[in-house]
């Protein structure tokens, strides 16, 4: 899964590095980088995804507790 850019007529190397973050972020590269910088056990892991479930449920039924 390499991410290549090929320079546009004109284009200096500031806009490229541009381009390049930014599909870094769309294919998801930034954010798995940062979630595997420190180790995380695995029932960490488990506590975190259950979190992220029950925040999404209550907020899709709108009581999120405002």
């Amino acid at each position: 899964m390499a991410i290549r850019i090929k320079a546009r007529g004109g284009e200096g190397v500031d806009q490229m590095m541009k381009r390049f973050k930014k599909l870094c972020e769309k294919e998801g590269l930034t954010k798995d980088i940062k979630r595997k910088e420190f180790y995380e056990k695995p029932s960490e892991r488990r506590r975190r995804a259950a979190r992220k479930s029950l925040n999404r449920r209550l907020r899709a039924e709108g009581s999120f507790g405002r």
